[in-house]
């Protein structure tokens, strides 16, 4: 008997869990306990998840207290984790107050764990003191957001607080409430300074920006961080490159080196930033940047540049939809051939870029195959409702798919208003409104309505796939019966077996 108490003693020790667990029915009324918060969005059979595990585990141990570690399961709560966007597993994302700040993007041991929140439950403005200490914070490699405030209680410095708490994530906040700071800032009363890098200064610019606003409010406030804190041309790195992305961006590559080569670093820049304020001032709408070439040899390869071209930058656009464009001209020094090329792109006289297969000779089969160059032709017809695979040769769910696709495709041979499609997305442009993070993902274009296409989330069999086009399709679907010859062959083949 005293075997089995200890048993289930050391049993209950064990299965503690300081890691909070939550569910649909309670995660939206508890995570707003939590001043800070990490959730970890997972399911059971998940590999990384199960690696993770240990470490998430000792990482909440350690915490206590302080921030709380909290895990949903997908697999048993999915309204939650469809609210979040939760597409694979695991998902972390990061909780203020219980709503969510972002993603987590740190390490995934104990260690870094701990260390990354610990950093993230301090405050989100440092105080300054000190001339010394002013010029040391704003000496930093990223720009410097500074609040200065005569009174620390003002309703100013609140909203600043507001505003640098909720943008804590991606930029640095400090303030002040030194008499002598604020003078020797031109600052009467209150103030907010935004200060650029000093590796960044240049002659088209401010190394400063002051907010203008009659009013002090965080929205107001984060307005003015936002629109400003890149200026004309930052330095893209691994740190900010997201809060770059998703806009139409213009971006020069080359050996952007700031702690060896800092000279060097700006002289391109420089010729860049010159062009680009001439059309800034014309009120042309594009963003800019410069990137390390061996930082962001993926980008390079994707628009099917060159990364090894020496030391002259070589040049591309993406916009917010996707589109690409990439200067073929080699960038000149004078900065005529930048200047060529952001015109033409202004004037939409140049051919996007499109990373692309050759268009089959031949494309008869049961399933269509999509390249970049015939997606349009394909999938955009009007006429057509459109099943697409989006696949990887290495992936073995897609191999495992192949056949039951290429039996849907036999079998709706006969519907002239359906077609059955794949596309390689490791070797193509995937065209907007698609978004495609994982294999295979499939999605049904419903014709007349191409800019809207549906994710297909259902079974994987073909009759799944005939079941949920019979449903979706705009026309009655025509499905192949098999053939009676084939049918009967199979009925002397069970005869044979039971002789």
């Amino acid at each position: 008997m005293l075997k089995v108490l200890v048993l289930a003693a050391l049993t209950g020790f064990i299965a503690a869990s300081d890691v909070l667990d939550y569910t649909d029915d309670d995660f939206e009324s508890k995570i707003g306990l939590h001043d800070l918060a990490l959730v970890e969005f997972f399911a059971p059979w998940c590999g990384h998840c199960k690696r993770l595990a240990p470490e998430y585990e000792a990482a909440a141990t350690r915490l206590k207290g302080n921030v709380a570690l909290v895990k949903v399961d997908c697999t048993t709560n999915s309204n939650t984790c469809s609210k979040y966007g939760v597409s694979g597993y695991p998902t972390l994302k990061i909780f203020r107050d219980g709503e969510e700040t972002g993603p987590y993007d740190g390490p995934r041991t104990a260690d870094g764990i701990v260390s990354f929140l610990k950093k993230q439950a301090g405050p989100a403005s440092v105080e300054l003191k000190t001339e010394a200490d002013l010029a040391k914070y704003t000496s930093d490699s990223d720009a410097s957001v500074v609040g200065f405030f005569a009174d620390e209680k003002s309703t100013a410095q609140a909203e600043f607080a507001k505003a640098a708490n909720a943008l804590r994530d991606n930029y640095r906040f400090a303030h002040t409430n030194s008499e002598a700071l604020l003078q020797s800032n031109g600052v009467d009363g209150e103030g907010v300074i935004l200060f650029r890098p000093p590796r960044l200064n240049n002659k088209f610019e401010d190394s400063t920006v002051k907010y203008t606003g009659d009013v002090y409010t965080s929205n107001q406030i984060k307005k003015f961080i936002q629109d400003n804190i890149f200026g004309i041309c930052p330095h893209m790195t691994d740190d900010n490159k997201d809060q770059l992305r998703g806009k139409d961006l213009l971006v020069a590559y080359y050996e952007v080196d700031y702690e060896k080569n800092p000279k060097g670093s700006n002289y391109w820049r420089n010729r860049v930033m010159k062009v680009a304020k001439g059309f800034l001032d014309q009120g042309k709408k594009l963003n800019f940047a410069v990137a390390s070439k061996s930082a962001f040899n993926h980008d390079i390869s994707e628009f099917g540049m060159d990364g090894n071209s020496g030391e002259i930058p070589v040049v591309a656009i993406r916009t917010s939809k996707g589109d690409k464009f990439v200067m073929a001209e080699e960038f000149s020094r004078d900065g005529k051939a930048l200047e060529r090329f952001l015109q033409s792109y202004f004037d939409g006289t140049l051919k996007r870029y499109l990373k692309s297969e050759p268009i089959p000779e031949s494309n008869d089969g049961p399933v269509k195959v999509l390249v970049a160059e015939n997606f349009d032709s394909i999938v955009n017809d009007d006429s057509k409702d459109v099943l697409i695979e989006f696949y990887a040769p290495w992936c073995g769910h897609c191999k495992s798919l192949e056949p039951k696709f290429n039996e849907l495709g036999e079998k709706l041979a006969n519907d002239p208003n359906v077609v059955i499609a794949k596309m390689d997305a490791t070797a193509n442009d995937v065209p907007s409104p698609y978004e495609v993070s994982g294999f295979p993902t499939l999605y049904f274009s419903p014709a007349g309505r191409k800019m809207s296409p549906k994710k297909y989330e259902g079974g994987r069999e073909v009759s799944d796939f005939v079941s949920y086009l019979k449903r979706e399709a705009t026309n009655t679907l025509v499905v192949a019966e098999e053939s009676k010859k084939k049918k009967k062959k199979n009925d002397d083949d069970d005869d044979k077996i039971e002789l």
